[in-house]
């Protein structure tokens, strides 16, 4: 168990981070207040005080993502067409490092374990990511008149595969071994480019 922290800007970080390994690892639904504080060796009540709410926890670990993701695209090569852009941003989301793994399995709890909070949730951090990536393939050429709904759908099949690869890792070890899986994760960047291209070029239906 941690050590009770100080109050300061790197505590509230670090309570943060806390909460981010927990709900990426149980859901939403899953992980307790007071689980998250014993995990930092806090009361329950001490937690509250920085926080208010297990919702409002939440919404700051989405918050978090939601730079994280819009830093990605900042990373991007300027000059480069929409067409690259996108894929360099939906590329450089996959990784097998800790902190996207979690952010990937966060993702998509967001989207599967939401049903009931989504009925009363205030904010929608991730609303900018998404609609960031729906203008730029709005950008890409022959994509400019497809309807909001069109975008929209593409943008929820590509980043399904970049979730899905990224929180498989485990599973798929266990069934086709350690080797292939990690060959598997080594292609899987230039396959996810060649996926997007094929996506982009065939545009949208009609």
């Amino acid at each position: 168990m941690a050590t009770a922290f100080k109050t300061s800007a790197s505590t509230r970080d670090r309570m943060i981070e806390e909460a981010r390994a927990l709900f990426a690892e149980r859901g939403f639904y899953g992980v307790s207040i007071a689980q998250i504080a014993a995990e930092l060796g806090l009361t329950k009540q001490a937690l509250l005080h920085h926080f208010g709410t297990k919702e409002r926890l939440y919404g700051l670990v989405l918050e978090q993502i939601a730079g994280e993701l819009a830093g990605l695209k900042a990373s991007s090569e300027p000059a480069a067409d929409a067409a690259r852009r996108l894929q360099d941003w939906l590329v450089a989301m996959i990784s097998d490092t800790p902190p996207r793994i979690e952010r990937s399995r966060l993702l998509m709890r967001e989207i599967l374990d939401n049903q009931v909070r989504a009925e009363r949730a205030g904010s929608w951090y991730l609303k900018p990511f998404l609609g960031d990536l729906v203008t730029m393939l709005r950008g890409v050429p022959g994509w400019s008149g497809a309807s909001d709904a069109q975008l929209r759908a593409t943008v929820v099949q590509l980043l399904g595969a970049v979730n899905y690869h990224a929180v498989s890792g485990p599973t798929f070890r266990g069934i086709f071994g350690t080797e292939a899986a990690q060959a598997m994760n080594d292609i899987f960047a230039s396959q996810l480019r060649h996926m997007v291209h094929a996506v982009l070029a065939a545009g949208p239906e009609v």
